[in-house]
């Protein structure tokens, strides 16, 4: 089933009034530079991961719920977003949101250990959660179809720059400080977001009755909780787990497929806390598939690579930063040209021959070794960010943009979290194998630095696996017949 079937609804339109257009730009820069502060510290951690993991005497797999927990938090308010967007104003929305991140910031500056730490985490989490999904309805608000191109590609710097940078920024930290001045840092950096949102934010939507349906809610915290845990419990089998993995995943497959039931059953009274009507868009489904792959790739490797380079190679912390700077700023600038791109030439030219070069770095990567030099790895870094700049802003469109925006808000809903919960079981993966390998082979003989490039190279087999589905998937995407020469998304 296409797009066509559903049912349309207006779309935004050009403001007469000279100061409203002025207004309205204000409101989406300073969501833009809001969102940026907070998705920069969405994967600072994956670089302070090795320093944590002795500062705080916590195992690899322990250490990596600080990730795990924030993105597994996100995934599971992001759905709730939707229903605050629409009972809500803006402006209490934006200030919840910026609260939220700056108290979680403050706890995990604070933090004296590894549990509180996490607090802090979810706490950030849980307002990175509604600033994205906030700045996307407010953009298909407030700009018009024809003028969503420049702003789209705006977005992308945030959405690739932001999360790509942030390991970078956190080795260059952690080089001079400790690990707890990534978050002293950021702190008067939201604040000052807060602030100037606070004077200069206003409301530019209207609130309206929307059900929020609590059954939905916590069937969703167990089943992505469950599965998400599940994996991380498969690392630490190797560190005596007190609880099979088997029970969390086992309840997690349970509740979601329960989960995915209700939300059938309640898109018929328009009452979904996801409306999975969205997947009926074929090119929709094929993108967020492809979405969900690519978050379990880069994820994984943002984590893995930090710890390859510091407990083998011997890299110190801003030097790992610093390796991963050229890659991450390359992936953000390609943006604004991927847009205008994709204007020209559609999805498949783009998607098609990034995936493959994803693919191939991949595939790279398990051959990694004691000795293998640092410029491969600077290299495949580059290269595999490359593909991803070319992957992530044509699918995010191309699935968007085959929705009508009687869906939009559900299908931005849906993809975000999902996106999550990949990203997050890519990070749980990654280590669970990783840690079982190489501690099978530790257990053996085998050195320890030895055992730990093998279990990095078997993680990576996994994902460069995974991607060959996403390969396949890629020849499928289209451009959706509404968006014709239209980057943004316009329905």
């Amino acid at each position: 089933m296409t797009s066509e079937t559903f049912d349309a609804a207006p779309a935004a339109t050009a403001p007469a009034d000279p100061s409203l257009a002025a207004r309205n730009k204000l409101v989406i820069y300073i969501l833009l530079a809001s969102t940026f502060v907070v998705m920069l510290n969405e994967t600072a951690m994956s670089v302070a991961i090795p320093p944590l993991m002795e500062a705080l005497g916590v195992t690899a797999s322990a250490a990596q719920w600080l990730t795990t927990a924030f993105l597994l938090t996100m995934a599971v308010v992001i759905p709730i977003t939707g229903f605050l967007m629409q009972r809500l104003n803006s402006r209490p929305i934006f200030i919840l949101a910026m609260t939220l991140f700056s108290i979680g910031t403050a706890v995990a500056a604070v933090s004296p250990g590894l549990p509180l730490l996490i607090v802090g985490r979810v706490i950030q989490a849980a307002g990175t959660a509604i600033m994205m999904p906030l700045l996307m309805t407010t953009i298909m608000t407030l700009v018009p179809p024809d003028e969503r191109g420049k702003m789209m590609g705006n977005i992308s710097i945030v959405m690739a720059v932001a999360p790509a940078i942030g390991p970078s920024a956190a080795g260059l930290i952690l080089h001079y400080l400790e690990w707890r001045w990534i978050f002293i840092i950021v702190l008067p950096i939201s604040l000052g977001a807060l602030y100037l949102g606070y004077r200069m934010m206003v409301n530019v939507t209207t609130p309206r009755y929307a059900p929020l349906d609590i059954v939905s809610v916590i069937l969703s915290v167990f089943g992505f909780g469950g599965i998400v845990y599940s994996l991380s419990s498969f690392g630490e089998a190797a560190e005596h787990a007190v609880i099979s993995p088997f029970i969390p995943l086992g309840i997690g497959i349970v509740a979601m497929a329960i989960f995915i039931w209700r939300q059938i059953m309640l898109a018929r009274k328009d009452a979904a806390l996801l409306d999975l009507r969205t997947l009926k868009s074929r090119n929709y489904a094929i993108s967020m598939v492809m979405l969900s792959i690519l978050m379990i790739a880069m994820f994984g490797t943002i984590i893995l690579l930090p710890i390859y380079l510091v407990r083998i190679q011997g890299f110190d912390t801003l030097s790992t930063g610093l390796l991963m700077l050229p890659g991450s700023l390359l992936m953000g600038l390609l943006g604004p040209f991927v847009g205008r791109l994709f204007d020209k030439v559609g999805p498949t030219p783009l998607v098609i021959p990034a995936m493959v070069l994803v693919t191939l770095v991949l595939w790279a990567t398990t051959l990694l070794g004691v000795g293998t030099p640092w410029q491969f790895i600077l290299a495949g870094h580059i290269v595999i960010s490359i593909g991803f700049a070319f992957l992530f802003g044509p699918l995010f469109t191309s699935s968007l943009g085959s929705l009508p925006p009687s869906l939009y808000s559900h299908g931005s809903a849906l993809l975000g979290s999902i996106q999550q919960v990949a990203g997050a079981a890519g990070v749980a993966l990654f280590v669970a194998i990783m840690s079982v390998t190489s501690a099978s082979l530790a257990t053996g003989g085998v050195k320890q630095t030895e055992a730990l490039a093998a279990g990095i190279r078997t993680a990576f087999t996994v994902g460069a696996s995974i991607a060959v589905l996403a390969l396949i998937a890629s020849f499928f995407v289209r451009r959706p017949p509404a968006q014709e020469g239209n980057w943004g998304g316009g329905h």
